[in-house]
């Protein structure tokens, strides 16, 4: 599959018109249209929907786009890493983070490696443990900052020192507002909105301990700003991470008894890394031991 012919999906996909995309790509009109019928072709499948004046991307073209988007910029950044001069230290580093309290050591980690290395940049993607691995793992990014228990078995890692600290997120006219801390029996029959990290829920279900049948979801999160919106709304009580931010109108309450878990800065073992992201690593496990 032509890298060329996916920028002219990708152009046409944004434009959502042939005349306007084959202008900003300084190629004919008939020349876009038959490309784009070749990659169907190829693909088996409509990637667009046509009409006189516009031209739309069906599901399959929207799942595509995507994909393209991501070969384009693997592509894009496979070239600055090979074209990196041997005497200046530059590039990219891609790292996927969970909302952690961990993360204010991974800035710090951050700033004094680019105090070091100024020419470097980082790109930062929030996102939970399955996002992360999916994003390793597809080399979309280099490393990954993630909850435990998390398995690594294919990851080289460090522990972070910080522990991540569990209670819930409610409204101020709630019940639970003004209160020192939060029993497992408090919650029965509450609606929950809570995470969906298949692991780190059964952390919580071990909290629980004999109340965990009493317990009553009603929503599952991967991001705490999403469920802090619902919380606003009276929706129901979020079980979350304390992170150092603040919420109109929220208070966070600690578990008791307390719940804390640990997490790991992780990256792909036994894999060649960019010479910014290598150095990085080199860096983390210097920093870290």
């Amino acid at each position: 599959m032509d890298l060329r012919v996916l920028d002219y999906f990708l152009m046409t996909a944004r434009e959502e018109n042939i005349t306007k995309a084959a202008q900003l790509l300084h190629i004919t009109q008939p020349t876009l249209s038959r490309q784009l019928r070749q990659l169907e072709q190829e693909l088996g499948v409509d990637l667009f929907q046509r009409s006189n004046h516009s031209i739309y991307l069906t599901d399959a073209g929207m799942l595509f786009r995507r994909r393209a988007q991501e070969l384009v910029d693997l592509a894009d950044k496979a070239k600055r890493e090979v074209h990196q001069p041997d005497e200046m230290l530059t590039g990219e580093i891609g790292i996927g983070c969970g909302e952690l309290s961990s993360m204010a050591e991974l800035s710090e980690m951050m700033t004094a490696f680019l105090k070091e290395q100024p020419l470097v940049k980082f790109e930062l993607r929030s996102g939970n443990n399955i996002d992360i691995k999916s994003w390793l793992e597809r080399g979309i990014l280099d490393l990954g900052l993630m909850i435990e228990p998390v398995d690594v078995g294919k990851y080289d890692y460090r522990r972070m020192q910080t522990k991540e600290r569990w209670g819930i997120l409610a409204h101020k006219d709630s019940e639970f507002a003004g209160r020192d801390s939060i029993k497992p029996g408090d919650l029965a029959g509450v609606p929950l909105i809570t995470v969906g990290n298949d692991l780190v829920h059964n952390e919580l279900v071990r909290w629980y301990g004999d109340y965990a049948v009493q317990m009553m979801p009603i929503v599952h999160y991967n991001l705490l700003n999403n469920a802090a919106t619902m919380v606003q709304q009276k929706a129901g009580i979020a079980v979350c991470l304390k992170l150092n931010c603040q919420y109109e109108d929220l208070c966070f309450i600690s578990f008791e008894p307390e719940l804390t878990l640990g997490s790991v800065l992780a990256w792909k073992d036994q894999q060649s890394y960019a010479k910014a992201t290598a150095a990085f690593i080199r860096f983390i496990k210097k920093y870290k031991k």
